[in-house]
């Protein structure tokens, strides 16, 4: 199989730097966050001071992307480094039996080979099963979930129920826990980075906010009485507490003396839902499909010791790069790196290579693929065919350009589809509702209904 050299590849990764000198590496990713959605992203009602603050002193990415508009598979990209389409996992929601590929190598994985203790809290929506487990995956720590979204209170009668993989469980075993989970997740991930412990930290904080269901406390929700909506004033307050547990995780690493060291990546795991009441204007689309709504998402590196200057990286990138870019700040060579899609960031952020990261990036899920090459961006969808758009001019995918560019469509066409080529057949399928739902979206998108 194509991923045996990889796994080959890693497990000799070099360990080159000493353990003092690795920089701690936390991995913060919202679910189903729209792309206006917070502050440094020009929201005018919802509140994120403490994301704010990391976002202006560190890297903001803003042509940065996720591998998938969906979750599981973009978390799947996210955690190997690849194109999840390369190990067949396409579509979302593994079937109670499946989960990612046993065959690839997790960043947690490499990490630890690379003298790294690892530790994931929150959402893994990658197989229920045991035989998929965090635990088995890379990670040392595991505290959240093994399924895709639940409550945010503890509820014996249902998500919480023995045998429920919506249940919280620590390190295999089921846990109650009080209060509000976003808040729990925020001091478990504390907890986890202020281990005794003399070896550099990889932790994944992964958030169940604020994908639905629409849960807030009422003390959070009456910050924002100024918002009508009341789901969207649901949605700002569990955001506010998304970014209260960052903006603690933040003092907790000042406190230690670890935050100069640390490298903090910060991300969406997709674009915006339509459930959620989350705006990602002036992007078209939203979570599920393949427009710059969908895959676009609020993107951004704070690493104090290296990035010393705040910027604005406007080349396109993708979460396929937080692998690479994490391993190769970890002291893995260069040819550690073979075999992964992603690119190793740091060199293109510190301007000692001019090109951009990435000539092209594609999107592919059962019916729907993208394309990016520059600025343009091909969309096609089964049963109707392809748009062309050109983002620098319009980025809100207005205007289709299929038939005025037909030279350039050819081109792209012809190199989705070799790309499409050499991917696996997918180990699991989706409900035909979802064809037909986000074939009339794109379809009405493109037609300009």
């Amino acid at each position: 199989m194509k991923s045996t050299s990889i796994i080959l590849t890693l497990v000799f990764l070099t360990i080159s730097l000493s353990a003092k000198d690795k920089p701690n590496i936390i991995i913060l990713l919202a679910d189903d966050l729209g792309w206006s959605d917070l502050g440094f992203q020009g929201s005018a009602d919802i509140r994120s001071p403490h994301i704010d603050s990391l976002a202006s002193n560190g890297i903001q990415f803003t042509d940065g992307h996720v591998s998938a508009s969906v979750c599981s598979p973009s978390r799947a990209g996210l955690m190997t480094g690849r194109y999840q389409q390369r190990f067949g996992h396409e579509a979302n929601s593994p079937p109670e039996s499946a989960g990612m590929d046993l065959e690839q190598v997790t960043l947690a994985d490499a990490l630890k080979k690379l003298g790294y203790r690892t530790g994931l809290v929150g959402k893994w929506h990658l197989g229920n099963q045991d035989v998929y487990y965090p635990n088995q995956r890379g990670f040392d720590y595991f505290y959240g979930l093994r399924s895709g979204s639940r409550s945010y209170f503890y509820n014996p009668k249902k998500e919480d129920k023995a045998g429920n993989a919506k249940g919280i469980e620590e390190n295999g075993k089921p846990v109650k826990f009080n209060g509000y989970l976003t808040d729990v997740f925020g001091q478990k991930a504390i907890d986890f980075i202020h281990e005794e412990d003399d070896r550099p930290f990889f932790l994944f904080h992964s958030f169940t906010a604020p994908h639905g269901p629409m849960h807030a406390t009422e003390e959070d929700k009456a910050l924002f009485v100024s918002i009508k909506n009341t789901k969207r004033r649901s949605y700002a307050a569990m955001i506010w507490a998304m970014d209260r547990a960052i903006g603690k995780l933040v003092n907790s690493l000042k406190a230690s003396g670890e935050f100069e060291n640390t490298l903090i990546w910060f991300l969406s795991d997709n674009g915006g839902a339509t459930g959620n009441a989350s705006i990602n204007l002036p992007l078209a689309g939203h979570k599920g499909i393949k427009f710059e709504g969908g895959t676009r998402v609020p993107f951004f590196a704070h690493w104090p010791k290296q990035f010393k200057e705040p910027k604005k990286f406007d080349p396109m990138v993708i979460s396929l790069d937080i692998m690479a870019t994490s391993l190769a700040a970890a002291g893995a060579k260069v040819n550690d790196l073979k075999g992964l899609d992603g690119m190793n960031l740091i060199p293109f952020i510190q301007e000692e290579k001019s090109t951009p990261p990435h000539k092209n990036l594609y999107w592919h899920k059962l019916w729907f693929s993208a394309m990016r090459e520059g600025p343009w961006k091909l969309i096609y969808v089964q049963d109707y065919g392809y748009a062309l758009y050109n983002l620098e001019e319009d980025l809100g995918e207005s205007t289709n350009l299929i038939q005025s560019e037909k030279k350039r469509s050819e081109q792209m066409i012809a190199q989705l589809n070799d790309w499409k080529d050499g991917l696996e057949k997918p180990r699991w399928d989706e409900a035909e509702v979802w064809f037909r739902t986000h074939s009339k979206t794109h379809i009405r998108i493109i037609e300009g209904e």
